[in-house]
């Protein structure tokens, strides 16, 4: 919001540099806490270090020699309008603002952009952010939800930042897994279908669970029941040789056992507020990733060991020309002539950078995965896709409950759905006594805000790597660091804009911030004004965690402020008016806060 300022003082600087044949390194500028006055800053350390290693100048110590750089920056650049006075300190160019100019600006800006507060400038650069995957024939479950939100959060922030950015879904609907729940549906539940979106999709997850026991070898079994288990393992390959041999009956049941389980997550995402742009399917890379590896071999990448009773390899390492080992050796397709999640993942990279013309390639994928994905990126370089090194694994830890871990196997997960509709369900019932006079659809709408809020905050509040026990209890908190308690920071803003007088207060009108402002007032301004700088550090870092916090010191500090200052009660009129500007620009600020996050702010509660 100062660029203006900041882009003239930086001429200027260039222009001494140049003038002067100063080495100058690049400018980062850096906002300065409030210390009686607002401003920003920028160092001449690594120009010192420049000028020294060129032998330019008088010998002395690089510090010495950055603040005499920025004392001659300092003359050089005189008075500018706007600013109050520049300081040359340590090395340091300070530059600072009159403190009302700078509290004015900070509200104007967010007043007068609304919705795009914060928005960066457009970037020359298409990301695409892959997430929302569960396998299909399963259902969505607590950590898939992480999974998803982390992606939405993510692929908010770097649109939000200026990236062209596409959505983009892989579900994995191959594999033993998928055939297995094929197999068990076909030997007793053929014909059967139970009635409801949300039924089908958990209904197939606990066939995966009956499968796996009748599958699974006991510590201690009869001969009878050796017998049984290895006639149905018998059956299951059967189906798996079916499908892969394209009859017509396992391909139709398995495509519409799919659809029962695409049909959940759909909904699901719908209630999340993820709408995919696009949607690839494990399936669909199987046929194009074995023509890649007969490119790779051609390329001299891959080594055929197939003659030899052996696999396709690639040896990274040694292609890579490492002497120590890092990557490995890999096989991309098996002896028998069939892929590897490998052999798919290089053929859906392929189709990200050739069709859609993506730069960056970023993978919501467990932390499990981290060496499988890392492989992939350099077998991606190694092909000669210049894209490979803008890959990026946002790997994320597991979700666990306060009793224990998770277990698809067996039967031991926590459905989203049933979670997200016990947090609306309690919400529910808080409203009812709270907010009586509150008609009830208009409360439903509300407590599923909140209710959904508290999950997304709770899985988006915690670094991406560390695990997750998940406790409701915490989640649905008004106190601390919740959605709930962000929530309703935006909602006393609300209620404070709500019964101010309209004919005092208007937008329209420039109120001056020519008063003594008091500290909670100073603080709500300067993490209003920090928004626009956590978006670029959030999108830039792929960390959707820095917004989050920003949320909460964001909502911290309205929430300080609100007991602190008596808006309404003010009596010099500019003060009033102004104090309502700054908490109309503090409440579009949590919710813009809130919508990259994923999170929609009530407007009461």
């Amino acid at each position: 919001m100062f660029q203006k300022e900041q882009q003239l003082i930086e001429d200027k600087i260039k222009d001494f540099a140049t003038a002067n044949d100063v080495a100058l390194a690049e400018l980062k500028w850096q906002p300065i806490p409030f210390s009686g006055e607002w401003g920003f800053a920028t160092s001449f350390f690594q120009t010192a270090a420049n000028e020294a290693k060129l032998g330019k100048g008088e010998k002395a110590p690089v510090p010495q020699k950055a603040q005499a750089i920025a004392e001659q920056v300092r003359a050089q650049i005189g008075s500018v309008e706007g600013i109050s006075h520049i300081e040359a300190v340590k090395g340091y160019l300070n530059v600072y603002f009159k403190t009302s100019d700078y509290a004015r600006r900070v509200v104007d800006e967010v007043l007068n952009a609304g919705t795009e507060f914060g928005r960066g400038q457009k970037k020359s650069e298409t990301v695409m952010v892959e997430y929302a995957q569960p396998n299909t024939l399963h259902s969505f479950h607590i950590g898939h939800a992480r999974n998803t939100i982390l992606g939405e959060a993510l692929a908010r922030l770097v649109e939000f930042a200026g990236y062209k950015t596409i959505r983009a879904s892989y579900p994995g609907d191959l594999g033993l897994g998928v055939i297995t729940v094929l197999w068990i549906y076909e030997r007793f539940y053929k014909g059967q279908e139970p009635a409801g979106v949300h039924e089908r999709g958990q209904w197939l997850a606990k066939l995966y669970v009956e499968a796996t026991a009748l599958l699974e070898k006991k510590e201690v079994e009869t001969a009878e029941e050796t017998a049984k288990r290895e006639e149905y393992d018998a059956e299951r390959r059967e189906v798996y040789h079916k499908w892969d041999a394209g009859d017509a009956d396992v391909r139709e049941l398995w495509r519409v056992t799919r659809e029962w389980s695409l049909e959940e997550l759909r909904e699901i995402l719908k209630m999340l507020d993820v709408k995919m742009d696009v949607w690839f399917y494990e399936s669909e890379v199987d046929e194009p990733s074995k023509a890649i590896v007969d490119e790779l071999i051609a390329k001299d990448i891959a080594t055929d060991e197939r003659p030899e009773g052996g696999a396709v390899i690639v040896k990274i390492d040694e292609k890579l020309g490492l002497t120590k080992e890092k990557y490995r050796t890999n096989v991309i397709l098996r002896r028998d002539g069939t892929t590897l999640y490998l052999t798919k993942d290089l053929a859906l990279a392929k189709e990200k950078f050739e069709k859609y013309h993506v730069d960056r390639s970023i993978y919501v994928v467990d932390v499990r995965q981290s060496m499988h994905l890392q492989q992939a990126f350099a077998i991606l370089k190694l092909w000669g896709f210049p894209q490979a090194e803008k890959c990026y694994h946002l790997g994320y830890g597991f979700v666990s409950l306060p009793e224990g871990a998770m277990s698809a196997r067996r039967g031991r997960v926590v459905l989203f759905k049933d979670v997200a509709d016990e947090a609306v369900k309690r919400v529910l019932s808080v409203e009812a006594e709270k907010s009586a006079d509150i008609p009830a659809n208009e409360r439903e709408k509300i407590a599923s805000q909140i209710g959904l809020g508290a999950l997304v905050y709770s899985m988006l509040s915690v670094d991406n790597n560390k695990d997750i026990v998940f406790d409701i209890n915490e989640a649905l908190a008004f106190d601390g660091r919740t959605g709930p308690y962000i929530q309703n920071a935006y909602v006393r803003a609300n209620s404070i804009l709500k019964r101010a007088d309209t004919q005092t207060f208007k937008r329209s009108n420039v109120q001056t911030f020519n008063y003594e402002l008091t500290k909670h007032e100073i603080e709500l301004i300067e993490q209003i004004s920090r928004f626009p700088q956590t978006v670029e550090q959030a999108a830039n870092e792929y960390r959707p965690m820095v917004m989050a916090a920003y949320a909460y010191d964001l909502a911290n500090s309205f929430h300080s402020f609100y007991h602190a200052v008596n808006v309404l009660q003010t009596d010099n009129e500019n003060t009033k008016n102004a104090r309502l500007r700054l908490v109309s620009a503090a409440k579009q600020t949590i919710e813009n806060a809130l919508r990259l996050l994923g999170i929609q702010a009530p407007d009461v509660m």
